[in-house]
């Protein structure tokens, strides 16, 4: 047996949460690389008409409907992607969303919705795909999580304890990996520009900058673009083998200061 077994040319890739933001810029970036990709999300409608559009550009895709708090769902749409494109080579979890508010503000029920989306439906995830890419020695299953894991932001609801938790779950998961072929990792974004927590209204974001704020997280405007984080995925899952890496936190770059510019001499 090889080292480490090698990367086929083209590897098929699974994203959940793939019908808008990182997921879906994410699916255009390796499908631009080659790679067949399976869009999943629960507005299936919206990964169809992005699956369309990558195959008009000459690659390989297939939509199909994923909720990943429920087991069957998740059973299903692998089934399908690996009948469709053979087996995973490659999964990035990114479904999620955002309820904000206080932690003591939730109901309970609303706290849990958010564990399952955000740290159970990537177990969900891992159980029903790694044993596969363990038996092939190979494999990238990419976990987006948040800098708010690190560092929790006031009024964000029940997103920083999963995230960090997922996080938790995901240094777990490289430690029982190691020596598999199969790498886990993640991938951490700052603010991003993307659909979560953008239907909320004005009463409710108003105090969530407030307090942003008076806590040192608004230290400038800027906001990544879901390509930014693609381009990140990209880079992790294309490492040559020998090479993991692990953690990738990306920040969005701060506008150039006119101060801090020199003038020519």
């Amino acid at each position: 047996m090889p080292r480490f077994a090698p990367h086929p040319e083209r590897r098929p890739v699974l994203i959940s949460g793939a019908s808008a933001g990182i997921g879906a810029a994410t699916a255009e970036a390796l499908a631009e690389l080659g790679h067949p990709v399976v869009l999943g999300a629960r507005r299936v409608e919206r990964c169809a008409d992005l699956a369309a559009k990558i195959r008009r550009n000459g690659g390989e895709a297939l939509a199909a409907r994923l909720d990943v708090t429920d087991s069957a769902s998740v059973d299903e749409f692998v089934t399908a992607a690996e009948a469709a494109f053979g087996p995973a080579e490659i999964l990035v979890s990114g479904a999620g969303s955002l309820v904000f508010g206080q932690v003591h503000q939730l109901t309970p029920d609303q706290f849990l919705d958010q564990v399952q989306l955000h740290l159970i439906g990537v177990q969900r995830l891992a159980h029903r795909v790694i044993p596969g890419m363990i038996e092939r020695a190979r494999g990238d299953f990419v976990i987006i999580s948040s800098d708010t894991a690190p560092a929790p932001r006031p009024r964000s609801g029940a997103y920083p304890a999963s995230k960090a938790g997922l996080e938790a779950m995901a240094k777990q998961m490289m430690m029982e990996l190691e020596g598999t072929g199969v790498r886990a990792s993640v991938v951490r974004p700052g603010p991003t520009m993307t659909e979560i927590g953008s239907d909320t209204t004005a009463e409710i974001i108003g105090p969530v900058l407030e307090d942003w704020s008076a806590w040192g997280f608004l230290r400038h405007n800027e906001m990544l673009r879901a390509a930014n984080l693609a381009a990140a995925i990209v880079a992790v899952v294309s490492a040559p083998r020998g090479a993991h890496i692990q953690l990738t936190e990306v920040q969005p770059e701060a506008r150039v200061r006119v101060d801090a510019v020199r003038s020519k001499p």
